[in-house]
């Protein structure tokens, strides 16, 4: 999509509020036994503990009726009066459960607490809780059935908005009941069938109310347990090689550390670290690569140091004895940098595990940058060819091109101005809120005669130093070349032990002086990555030359639809260097997949 707005307009304009539909089912069926029945009959026969006591109801109910008397604790009311939704409310049970916090501080929360968020408080505290699976009764409700009781139609408008404000509560209320039964049965009851019945139901339906679990992460993991996409990467050698070099290089970092690995694949950061002098190294991978590379790790005979643990970092547990660890290495980095959003999983191991005084996150920073790009082949190859084939124009197919970002490798002659960071990410403080950004752009053409620009290219600089600091301001990337003897410098040859070379002392400590800088480019100029570019073409080309100057906005933020996609908006407008108003503003957009 594209835009072209007045020079003036600076921002694109808001969306127009969705308008709440209402449609309605065609029938009925009063006689049979409801599934909301079937389960609350369930649940009542089951005994139930009390929330703050060691004792046991013979029920849900009693046990909440005993809370509520003996405590002054009602879950019914805390949830109401802070509109918790189903998975609030368990977390809510959960951190009772865990927590043991005193009934009055239970029962003045706000709704504002960080547990209320964190999905260490869905897993159940107590096994088998009758209390995360009962459906809150809301007496509320009660005025809406007598408004949608009504046979005859609305008088006024006021009859109409309040009938209209019922249904729509109505249609929120089953959306919530849709998606808690779903989770009821799929994690409790384990009915594989149900899942596909009613999804042939919402399909057959009129209503279009169910809203579909959303599920961002299985294809993800499915995809890394696959051996072609381990090879490709381990055959980059520019960025196999520059991990390789910043942990056999700096041995003060590694020796006798305990070291974490996320999303550790084969294992081959792993087994480095081993090799630099790590005394524990924890790998952690959710896909089925793992089983592999607890194989890997056997077969070099490193068990005893690497422990390969299976699950998402955010659900894991260090082994007894183990709370924090001292460096955590991870080859996060996407498409576009930030495309598969796993630098958020990156930061909540930060959060959860690293050691807070001195640990060392490496890489420690990436900066993404920006620039202009002639891309004329690029545009040949995947645009302009569609105009004539065999007579025909076929220039249809291109059309789509505009609205995804491209991912090619194009070279260092066509970037035709110096590269701007749009976004710095330090890993020691930055948050995966913060990954969702705007960032101002400038941008000189260093075009010698008028050319026609089709792009801005993206790419990313990665930066990893000794202390875990940010890099200095005037650092400068390694740019690596062919031929380059970085690129094979750190492999033992025949199986013999590495051998060093020689470090050189007084290696700044944290804090004072410069930090030794390892880093490596995916940009134009560098020997080609397997994350190549990200190429945004153009609808309509800038024709520059020397000097003239686009800016603008870059707007990048995790698509809505899944959170491992990216959704880029790019402003820009542009001036010659003897004008002193710019032409108007365009806005494109983008998707990053």
């Amino acid at each position: 999509m594209s835009l072209r707005l007045p020079a003036t307009h600076i921002e694109r304009p808001p969306a127009d509020e969705h308008d709440v539909r209402d449609e309605s089912s065609s029938e009925d069926e009063d006689d049979d036994q409801t599934w909301d029945d079937w389960v609350s009959d369930s649940i009542s026969k089951r005994p139930c503990k009390s929330l703050f006591e060691d004792k046991t109801f013979d029920s849900a109910q009693e046990a909440l009726a005993y809370d509520e008397t003996a405590h002054g604790f009602s879950l019914k009311d805390v949830s109401s009066r802070l509109a918790l939704d189903p998975y609030q409310r368990i977390r809510l049970v959960n951190w009772i459960r865990k927590e043991h916090p005193p009934s009055s501080q239970a029962a003045s929360i706000t709704g504002s607490e960080d547990f209320l968020k964190s999905d260490e408080y869905l897993k159940p505290a107590l096994e088998d809780d009758p209390l995360l699976q009962i459906v809150p009764d809301d007496s509320s409700d009660s005025e809406d059935e007598e408004e949608l009781d009504k046979a005859e139609a609305p008088k006024d408008l006021t009859a109409a908005t309040r009938r209209i404000a019922a249904l729509q509560r109505k249609l929120q209320q089953a959306k919530q009941d849709l998606l808690y039964y779903r989770q009821f049965v799929s994690e409790r009851l384990n009915l594989a069938g149900l899942a596909e019945e009613v999804k042939k139901l919402d399909d057959a339906s009129t209503t279009h109310a169910a809203v579909p679990l959303r599920d961002d992460d299985s294809h993800y993991f499915q995809s890394y347990a696959e051996n072609d996409i381990h090879a490709v990467m381990i055959q980059d050698k520019v960025r196999t090689a520059t991990y390789a070099k910043y942990i056999m290089s700096n041995p003060e970092v590694f020796r006798d550390a305990v070291v974490m690995d996320v999303g550790c694949g084969t294992g081959i950061l792993s087994l480095f670290a081993a090799k630099s002098g790590a005394k524990r190294v924890f790998a952690i991978d959710a896909s089925d690569i793992a089983d592999k590379a607890a194989q890997i790790v056997k077969d070099n005979e490193l068990d005893n140091i690497i422990t390969v643990i299976r699950g998402k970092v955010e659900d894991i547990k260090l082994p007894d004895g183990f709370e924090h660890v001292d460096v955590i290495i991870s080859e996060w980095m996407g498409y576009a940098l930030l495309y598969e959003s796993m630098l958020d999983s990156v930061l909540r191991a930060r959060d959860r595990f690293l050691r807070p005084d001195g640990g060392v996150m490496a890489p420690s920073q990436s900066k993404m940058m920006f620039a202009l790009c002639e891309a004329g082949e690029l545009f040949k190859e995947r645009i302009g060819f569609w105009s004539d084939i065999y007579g025909f124009d076929l220039s249809a197919m291109a059309k789509d091109v505009y609205n995804e970002a491209v991912v090619d490798v194009v070279g260092g002659e066509t970037v035709l101005s110096e590269p701007v960071v749009v976004k710095d990410l330090y890993l020691g403080t930055i948050t995966p809120k913060q990954l969702d950004f705007s960032s101002p752009f400038t941008l000189v053409s260093t075009a010698e005669r008028r050319t026609k620009i089709h792009a801005f290219v993206l790419y990313f600089d990665v930066f990893f130093t000794n202390t875990g600091e940010p890099v200095p301001e005037d650092t400068e990337v390694y740019i690596a070349r062919e031929g380059d003897p970085i690129l094979a410098e750190v492999w033992p040859v025949g199986g013999r032990p590495h051998q060093p070379r020689r470090m050189s002392t007084g290696e700044p400590l944290k804090g004072k002086g410069r930090p030794k800088v390892t880093s490596f480019s995916t940009g134009p100029a560098s020997v080609p990555t397997h994350w190549k570019q990200t190429i945004f073409f153009l609808r309509e080309p800038i024709n520059a030359g020397e000097g003239t100057v686009v800016e603008g906005l870059f707007k990048c933020r995790k698509s809505d639809d899944n959170s491992r996609e990216l959704d880029v908006e790019i402003h820009y407008r542009v001036r010659e260097p003897e004008e002193t108003s710019p032409g108007d503003l365009i806005v494109q957009l983008y998707k990053v997949r």
